[in-house]
């Protein structure tokens, strides 16, 4: 049905009417002008016949990739059972095996004695609920939040990383090497920011009241790919628990496996008072809920609701998502693929001058691309090295994702700057696909590189074998 001329031409038809309907607010879709027919795993197959390999992965909801087996398996039991689709917050089979399910795999700190949180099927929406509650519960009202983080587009999501300024947010610096905003990057950097936070808050004169709770993101993925060092984490965890301020761990897109454990805060031993989830929780289809200490459990009914927190649809999926992760151990796959891929992006790296960083944890991979011809920055925005980091080019990025779709590699960038490009394939993924994904992505980046450099400048990459570009489009 699908592919040939006419079928370019539909596809082109398709997203001209979406240019002319949509709202400008629209964005993947400027990025990635394909219209997808057909998704398996880590494929996706456009309407014009073509193939991509899918690392956005749904900005990290598809943890098993497109219409794993199982998750189709438990949607259509669902759908033949005869069962309500739509069931507001009424207890139900479905839902009590997919509370179950998650409880089971709970930090075990928190599962003896969680409750669960319902909301709107928007991480956004969990984020605003995390919020009201720890309010609700503490009588505080300010929250500690930390730069370059991201937790929605709402309202009080927005204000936590910056985004808004009529919300009484204080940000705190996030510990970073590459950039760090002390300069110093390592180990010293992340005391230096722990030191901050305990400054801010027991300075009579620092002007920030105890407040309702501190939130982070234990790796910061729309910031740049940036994980949290394991002793700063705890750090945190320690200045939180000593000041009575619940610590709000947003694990949206790290959860369910993404980072190399179960939670990303398992990597630290961290237990938060609240967690807030969505994404993969969902197994590919909107859910989000937000789990909490007990004693934190003061709503009044109806205190934060919503008409479709009963996605039944959404927890059969997300209930066998759940399962084959853990059944299947996918997190310490995802643990050992990644390190290999860092690896590999660390040699490319050292090929190509205009890759300031590789930085990740699990299958949530981060390469931050930067202006390789101006000077190094050895203070202001910092560095570990020695010589500090370049600025960042976010021009170059996006030309480093153009050239990774005409090669049929699906990318997202983030970053302070849109300079980082992002790696979220699904935990699904095969070794072969893998080195398919990293060879496509070099080919990209030396593209990019050389079309910016001058003729007699290009950058020649060390050590890459003839044939690598075949074997990338058969693992497509």
């Amino acid at each position: 049905m699908w592919g040939g001329v006419g079928a370019v031409a539909v596809t082109e038809g398709i997203l001209r009417r979406q240019s002319a309907r949509e709202s400008a607010a629209r964005t993947y879709a400027r990025a990635l002008p394909i219209v997808p027919v057909r998704a398996r795993g880590l494929t996706i197959e456009g309407a014009d016949g073509r193939r991509y390999l899918d690392c956005l992965s749904g900005a990290g909801t598809l943890a098993l990739g497109h219409n794993h087996p199982v998750v189709l398996d438990a949607i259509r039991k669902v759908l033949d059972s005869g069962a309500p689709l739509h069931v507001l917050d009424l207890a139900t089979p479905v839902k009590d095996a997919f509370v179950t399910e998650l409880f089971h795999n709970l930090p075990a700190g928190l599962a003896d004695r969680a409750r669960v949180q319902f909301c709107g099927p928007a991480g956004t929406d969990a984020v605003e609920a995390a919020l009201k509650l720890v309010r609700a519960a503490t009588g505080r009202s300010g929250f500690l939040a930390f730069t370059g983080a991201y937790h929605g587009m709402t309202a009080g999501a927005l204000a936590a990383p910056g985004g808004a300024c009529d919300v009484r947010v204080t940000r705190l610096p996030y510990p970073q090497d590459y950039r760090c905003p002390f300069g110093v990057g390592g180990p010293s950097g992340a005391e230096l920011a722990a030191r901050w936070t305990e400054s801010v808050l027991d300075d009579p004169k620092s002007g920030v009241r105890q407040p309702a709770g501190m939130i982070l993101e234990p790796v910061q993925g729309e910031g740049g790919v940036i994980p949290a060092p394991d002793t700063w984490l705890r750090r945190m965890r320690q200045i939180t628990a000593d000041r009575s301020i619940p610590l709000i761990a947003d694990e949206i897109q790290t959860g369910v496996g993404r980072t190399g454990a179960f939670w990303a805060v398992e990597h630290s031993g961290v237990t938060p008072d609240v967690m807030v989830l969505s994404k993969a929780i969902g197994g590919s289809l909107p859910l989000a809920v937000v789990v909490y200490r007990d004693d934190l459990d003061v709503w009044e009914p109806g205190a934060h609701a919503g008409t479709f927190r009963g996605n039944q649809l959404a927890m059969a999926a997300g209930t066998a998502t759940l399962r084959h992760v853990r059944e299947h151990r996918l997190s310490e796959r995802a643990a050992t693929l990644g390190s290999w891929m860092l690896t590999r992006l660390g040699d490319l790296a050292r090929d190509f001058p205009c890759i300031g960083d590789v930085r990740g944890r699990g299958l949530m991979i981060g390469v931050e691309l930067v202006d390789a011809e101006a000077e190094a920055d050895a203070d202001g925005d910092g560095g570990a090295s020695a010589n500090g980091p370049r600025p960042a080019d976010p021009e170059l990025a996006a030309a480093v994702q153009r050239e990774c779709l005409r090669r049929g590699l699906i990318v997202e960038l983030g970053g302070r700057h849109s300079s980082v490009v992002r790696l979220l394939p699904p935990l699904t993924i095969t070794d072969d696909q893998a080195s398919a994904v990293l060879d496509r992505l070099a080919d990209a980046v030396a593209s990019a590189a050389r079309k910016r450099a001058a003729p007699d400048r290009a950058p020649v990459p060390q050590g890459r074998r003839r044939g690598q570009g075949d074997r990338a489009e058969r693992a497509g």
